[in-house]
């Protein structure tokens, strides 16, 4: 080969190289609903006593133990080296339940800070984000409370808006949501859904008014499927990869509802994809700063986290409790997360 050649091509190796490895550093964002961490203490200010040795539940300090350890090893089951950056919670009881869970072996090789407040849902379960400091910096938080505007008297679970830096400055906003269950049926219950589906869109319109370029990670049990009104419609999620309109947002999970044999919850054998992480499209295939693939959306599914369901001959996610039968599995849903880089 001609010398010139042979060192041009070298030059374009090493130059493509050199690019490659501009993005070789994962950002893990892990979506979990942990089904009812409690800890084993009665609250006289939260609807708790089913969560207690001597509640129905018979809830004991070693069941609380072993959900904790569960959880920690559903973390530490991601196919990533990298432990998440930013992981979100729903149905945690009060932040000594998030201070147990970052304690656990495994996860307390790394120095997990919390976002978290007591809020006034009568159950005392709430939404949080742990994060890694080295990720994420954070700069501020707040619940945003969700007003009914027919129902004065319904109490809903706040959404949790954090916002912080990454590592190349630039602000993120991370917004951790748990939205009223399809408990009573999915149509019967969806205007609740809705009234919490345009409180977020509030959020993010102000978001908007105040810079277009805003980068923001939506996450949570939604109660809602990626197709629903409440997603595609007030939240503008889809999976639209062009021709997308300002204040639109991509759905990392909608196309792997799309295939109607996965999800992240089962219900009497059929699979909804009810916990998602949707995104701002400047958080997508982008040259510099954090970003992700179109297909990064992925669910965590192990098979120690699973039964066998005779009844539907699957296998579902093993929850922690079946009403007051207690089973011992970490969870009734599965985890999904998404793997960026920067």
């Amino acid at each position: 080969m001609n010398p010139y050649a042979l060192m041009l091509a070298f030059i374009v190796l090493v130059s493509f190289t050199a690019d490659a490895q501009k993005k070789k550093t994962p950002f893990v964002v892990l979506s979990y609903n942990v089904e009812n961490l409690f800890d084993t203490i009665d609250a006289p200010d939260v609807d708790d006593d089913e969560f207690t040795p001597a509640g129905e539940k018979k809830w004991t300090p070693e069941r609380y133990e072993k959900k904790l350890t569960d959880i920690g090893r559903v973390i530490l089951s991601l196919p990533e080296k990298e432990l998440p950056a930013l992981i979100g919670l729903s149905e945690v009881e009060n932040l000594g339940v998030l201070e147990d869970l970052v304690s656990v072996r495994g996860l307390n090789r790394v120095d997990y800070r919390i976002v978290h407040e007591d809020n006034a849902y009568p159950r005392g379960i709430e939404c949080a984000l742990l994060y890694r400091e080295e990720f994420f910096k954070y700069k501020s938080h707040r619940y945003v409370p969700i007003v009914d505007p027919i129902d004065t008297g319904n109490v809903y679970r706040d959404i949790l808006h954090v916002s912080g830096t990454l590592p190349d400055g630039s602000t993120l906003h991370v917004f951790v949501n748990h939205w009223k269950s399809r408990s009573g049926g999915a149509e019967q219950t969806e205007r609740q859904r809705m009234v919490s589906a345009i409180t977020l869109r509030r959020q993010l319109d102000l978001l908007l008014s105040g810079a277009s370029g805003y980068k923001v990670i939506i996450m949570g049990d939604f109660n809602d499927e990626p197709t629903n009104k409440s997603i595609m419609d007030v939240l503008h999620a889809s999976n639209k990869r062009k021709n997308y309109g300002i204040g639109d947002h991509y759905n990392l999970f909608y196309d792997l509802h799309n295939t109607g044999n996965m999800g992240s919850y089962n219900y009497r054998g059929e699979w909804n994809m009810l916990d998602q992480i949707i995104v701002s499209y400047n958080l997508l295939n982008q040259e510099r700063g954090l970003s992700a693939g179109f297909d990064s959306g992925k669910i965590l599914m192990e098979e120690w986290m699973l039964y066998e369901n005779e009844s539907y001959g699957l296998k579902l996610p093993n929850g922690t409790y079946g009403g007051p039968n207690y089973y011992g599995g970490p969870g009734d849903h599965l985890p999904v997360y998404a793997v960026f880089y920067y």
